[in-house]
């Protein structure tokens, strides 16, 4: 068994809307059917006793090599941890090759976990060793490492919940919320809108109390000092007993509280001045409380203990503690509910002050604290207290989150009691923190979980809002980009800057981003980052979407033009139209439920797909009396057609109407193929409801020259005759292009063109056969890639087509795309038309422009 090319498909997917690893898998025949594998089975679950079953319900032939290596990456996931439950192998048409998919909640642990399984069942081939538990931890430890800790996945979960998409910028807690324009970005528990002024003014303690003093909110006495001897005399000046701590500091760290000597305190500053500049205040006696705000209201709030184990007679302290870190919800870090108590020179101090030592061994029933402060990440424990906190209290913790200027802030409180003011008892607010940790508030130790993260989403986005913008994908074989730049130019005449993404480029609001073929996902999640994106528009190519599935979760509107033979068939194990619908289809079954697909009805496979899609249907095609299109009709839905010379949009009684003479791109209706792109933009422009006279002046002002859409039957004049450019590379889009042609008067038609090398040899011959029935003369030259065929390999089946052609009587073969074109203009007189079909779009266009102009 070999195992190659993995993939990781980060979006939906062929197989899934969940993120997946996909590998291809070599098996020999004996591994075809692992009952020809004598004692595998056994074996395998010897090594691997929680191994679920590897033959699939309902499966009926041989169980392979390459189905046990999928559930086991699957339930070695599982083992670790990792809420995984979808998996798959299919054969190909190869003879024992196979592809396997498996979910992935982390892609490095879906990586290794692929890396793992096939150790597995190569140990259970060759009767070896396979150190499971070890491979397990490895996972886990793994997953630990990369996932999100768990304050961010609880606002992440939260944002889930209401359907706001999410990207994580960073392998840390750095998460985008919704799309372009509409936007939010966090850092864990801190928002985009927290100004650095404000994290700057939380980290410095001592300014923090002179706001929270000057806001009438309750804090201790206390100052910075310069060194031990400051310090003391700072503590003596406030009165014993007093803490010390970190002027800029968080999480507890070289914190010292309840010092009574000077001993204590040399320690205490030792710890303290580790972390950067120390301060001196008073000790506030009662229990340590964390309040939540965030925006402002209180949303929660906990009393936390701190990290201390209990006597038992028989073991020490250092012992004690071990055995409490044995707690499986204890972990290093914020990845768990509970942090590791820690055992280092605070705790030995601590423990000294009670009359302790590590080995002591406490009686029965004997408290032992090793911290005096409380927080989670030292060891400690939390007490959910939000029912109980004083609406004065809770005043006073939001007014300190206001003067701070703190959206999320983590307000730390010592007093006896959150029944009563602050004021009362004598109580104050010690700590102010920007980017609190959650874990307290999602999961204490005693008493009941607060939602927090749904807390900080509703202060990113007000009920009613996703943080979406209106998606448009557009899929096909032939018409896709043309499709997709006149709905990119419909949005931006109703004033919305809109993103593109098509085989040209990257375009941002008109102006070009990035260039090349930019139709895969990586192209659109970059468009979905941008803050100038209220809308966009996304050309999807089969080749992005089976190498990394989709670049967003779903759409608003999916277009799928058509459906053909010549769509790189053959390729990645795509061999049919009916296994290229199947890829193409992806679109349409991740539209939104409130959103539109927008179908070929003249096409039987992509009308096929309405069947999927979550949401409704618009059906477009030239004749209205097509069965699909008037069934729809009747039943009220949404249609759009051709009626004589105008391009009709109808739904029920309501009809809108634009004369196709008002439309240049289809030259008023003779362009059969421009008039499909129309009816298609219109569609969609429809679905994401903008308005018609928008639409009507949009579709007046929208021209396929070079510039605007590249490529796509670019109509130029050379000395009185007619030269068309396009990028036309299959034999649906020669068919097209030859009605096109054939609409448009001309004396002496002629063709230059090449062909690429991954296409099917059929699909390369077929190109001239379509050809050299409509053109009097066909210059071919060979492209600059070959794309693994040998030289000359394409011109010999391009010549082949030719051989039978009606109506060519002159061939001639150049090499070199731009000597191709020279000949074919040096030949044209007044009256003729000369269709060249480019290869390198940009350049071809640039050296057409400079002949036409005279140079």
């Amino acid at each position: 068994m070999q195992v190659s090319r993995l993939r990781a498909l980060r979006g939906p997917n062929l197989w899934s809307r969940r993120t997946a690893i996909e590998a291809i898998v070599g098996c020999t025949p004996d591994e075809c059917a692992i009952d020809q594998l004598a004692g595998f089975e056994q074996r395998l679950r010897a090594l691997f006793p929680g191994i679920g079953m590897l033959r699939k319900a309902g499966q009926s032939g041989p169980v392979s090599l390459a189905q046990a290596l999928e559930t086991a990456v699957l339930e070695l996931q599982a083992a670790a941890g990792c809420p995984v439950t979808f998996s798959r192998t299919s054969a190909t048409l190869e003879p024992g090759i196979y592809q396997v998919v498996a979910e992935y909640s982390e892609e490095t642990v879906g990586r290794l976990a692929f890396e793992l399984a096939e150790a597995l069942v190569q140990a259970a081939l060759h009767d070896a060793a396979f150190d499971l538990q070890a491979a397990i931890d490895k996972l886990r430890d793994l997953d630990e490492d990369e996932r999100l800790g768990p304050s961010t996945s609880a606002i992440v979960d939260a944002g889930v919940a209401r359907g706001i998409p999410y990207r994580r910028l960073t392998r840390g807690s750095m998460v985008q919320f919704g799309w372009g324009s509409r936007q939010r970005r966090i850092q864990a528990a801190e928002l985009d809108a927290t100004s650095a002024v404000a994290e700057a003014i939380a980290q410095d303690k001592d300014l923090t109390k002179k706001l929270l003093r000057a806001a009438g909110v309750p804090v201790p006495l206390g100052r910075p000092v310069a060194d031990v001897d400051d310090a003391w005399a700072a503590a003596q000046d406030i009165g014993l007993p007093v803490v010390v701590k970190p002027q800029d500091g968080n999480q507890g760290k070289g914190v010292t509280v309840n010092i009574m000597s000077r001993e204590h305190l040399a320690s205490a500053y030792r710890a303290a001045e580790a972390y950067g500049e120390v301060m001196v205040e008073k000790f506030l006696p009662g229990s340590d409380f964390r309040l939540l705000v965030v925006g402002d209201k209180l949303v929660a709030a906990s009393r936390r203990e701190p990290p201390q184990v209990v006597g038992d007679g028989r073991h020490t302290v250092r012992e004690l503690v071990e055995i409490v870190n044995q707690d499986p919800k204890r972990g290093e870090g914020h990845a768990t509910s509970l942090t590791k108590i820690k055992f280092d020179d605070i705790a030995v101090a601590q423990l000294q002050a009670q009359g302790f030592t590590p080995v002591s061994v406490p009686a029965r029933g004997q408290r032992v604290l090793l911290r005096h402060n409380a927080n989670l990440s030292t060891g400690g424990t939390a007490t959910d207290v939000t029912d109980e906190v004083h609406p004065s209290i809770a005043a006073r913790a939001v007014a300190a989150a206001k003067m701070i200027g703190l959206d999320i802030c983590g307000v730390d409180v010592v007093c006896e009691s959150m029944l009563q003011p602050l004021e009362a008892q004598h109580g104050g607010v010690v700590e102010v923190n920007a980017a609190p940790g959650l874990r307290m508030h999602l999961s204490p130790s005693y008493g009941k979980g607060r939602a927090v993260g749904a807390a900080m989403i509703d202060e990113l986005f007000p009920p009613g809002e996703n943080g979406r913008i209106p998606v448009i994908a557009v899929t096909g074989t032939n018409g896709k980009t043309t499709t997709t730049r006149l709905i990119a130019h419909l949005l931006a005449a109703h004033g919305l800057r809109t993103g593109m993404t098509n085989t040209d480029g990257v375009y941002i609001n008109g102006r070009q981003t990035d260039s090349g073929d930019c139709s895969g996902p990586k192209s659109a999640r970059n468009v979905l980052m941008h803050p100038d994106v209220d809308a966009a528009v996304f050309e999807v190519a089969r080749g992005g979407v089976l190498r990394e599935g989709l670049g967003f979760d779903r759409c608003e509107v999916a277009v799928v033009t058509n459906i053909g033979s010549g769509d790189h068939l053959g390729l990645n194990y795509i061999t049919t139209v009916e296994d290229l619908a199947v890829l193409k289809r992806v679109i349409v079954q991740n539209v939104a439920p409130t959103g539109y697909a927008v179908l070929n009805a003249a096409d039987a496979i992509v009308a096929e797909m309405a069947q999927g899609c979550p949401g409704q249907v618009i059906f477009f095609a030239a004749d209205r009396h097509h069965p699909q299109m008037a069934t729809h009709r009747a039943q009220g839905r949404r249609t759009v057609f051709v009626d004589g010379p105008m391009l009709v949009a109808a739904e029920g009684s309501r009809i809108e109407r634009i004369a196709l003479q008002s439309i240049p791109v289809t030259r008023a209706g003779s362009i059969g193929f421009q008039v499909e792109n129309v009816m298609a933009a219109v569609a969609a422009a429809w679905a994401v409801n903008l308005g018609w006279d928008t639409i009507r002046s949009a579709l007046a002002s929208f021209a396929t020259d070079a510039h605007n859409a590249p490529g796509r039957f670019n109509v130029m004049d050379y000395a009185g005759a007619t030269v068309i450019a396009d990028y036309g590379h299959n034999p649906d889009a020669m068919r097209a292009l030859v009605a096109a042609v054939n609409a448009m008067p001309a004396r002496r038609r002629s063709v230059v063109i090449s062909g690429a090398g991954d296409r099917r040899d059929s699909d390369i011959t077929d190109q001239t056969v379509i050809l050299g029935a409509a053109f009097n003369e066909v210059i071919l030259y060979q492209d600059a890639a070959q794309r693994g065929r040998a030289d000359g390999e394409v011109m010999a089946l391009l010549r082949q087509g030719l051989q039978e052609a009606s109506r060519t009587t002159h061939v001639e073969e150049i090499r070199g795309e731009f000597a191709a074109i020279d000949a074919a203009l040096a030949r044209l007189q007044p009256g003729d038309l000369c269709l060249v079909l480019v290869d390198q779009v940009e350049e071809a266009l640039a050296h057409l422009a400079r002949r036409i102009a005279g140079r």
